[in-house]
């Protein structure tokens, strides 16, 4: 089995492919990958992650990757709507439970595209000639689950690569937040880079 660093040292040759960045030679499936390890090697995949982008983009000025930072966009997306200080007004009398509730339909996490919010803020932002890279999955989570972005994403970006960095495991059918939290059914997409 690779280690971390040999799976992050693959991660560059894959996503600067031609036909990566095509959505070929997938069978007509669209292009979401996710890159899934061990959740205490968290800091060193966002440090990874960081300095990826800038090397890329001094490297391959064709190549554009656009980051999207799962608990920023909800934090931004809060705070545009005046409710970001209302949540922390609210836990206080009412629990983090009725927070995340709350949260989950500001955003409406449960809506399809236009209406949710996160998932309209990605596609806002995205560019069709752009590698899409979701991160902050632990850090948002129980609010935002990453098989709902996921799938709600898969019906709108269609044309650019998707990676997910997840912390945890996904065996190609399913993910598990954590190692230890069932996220939900997943199966249409792709280990980023080998396990093997």
């Amino acid at each position: 089995m690779k280690d971390i660093h040999q799976r992050l040292g693959e991660i560059k040759e894959r996503i600067t492919d031609k036909s990566f960045r095509e959505n070929k030679g997938l069978g007509n499936e669209i292009g979401f990958h996710i890159f899934d390890y061990e959740p205490k090697y968290e800091m060193l995949v966002r440090d990874y992650v960081f300095n990826l982008q800038k090397q890329i983009k001094k490297e391959n000025s064709d190549i554009k990757i656009k980051e999207f930072d799962l608990y920023e966009i909800m934090l931004e997306v809060l705070e545009q709507r005046g409710y970001l200080e209302k949540n922390f007004e609210m836990e206080q009398k009412r629990g983090s439970e009725f927070v995340f509730n709350a949260t989950e339909k500001t955003l409406r996490l449960t809506s399809q595209n236009e209406d949710n919010k996160i998932v309209q803020y990605i596609i806002d932002r995205t560019q069709s000639d752009e590698i899409v890279f979701l991160t902050g999955v632990g850090k948002v989570w129980p609010i935002i689950r990453s098989h709902t972005v996921l799938n709600n994403l898969h019906r709108a970006l269609d044309k650019v690569p998707v990676v997910l960095f997840f912390p945890g495991t996904y065996d190609g059918g399913s993910l598990m937040l954590f190692n230890e939290i069932k996220d939900d059914n997943y199966y249409r997409a792709f280990q980023l880079v080998d396990k093997y």
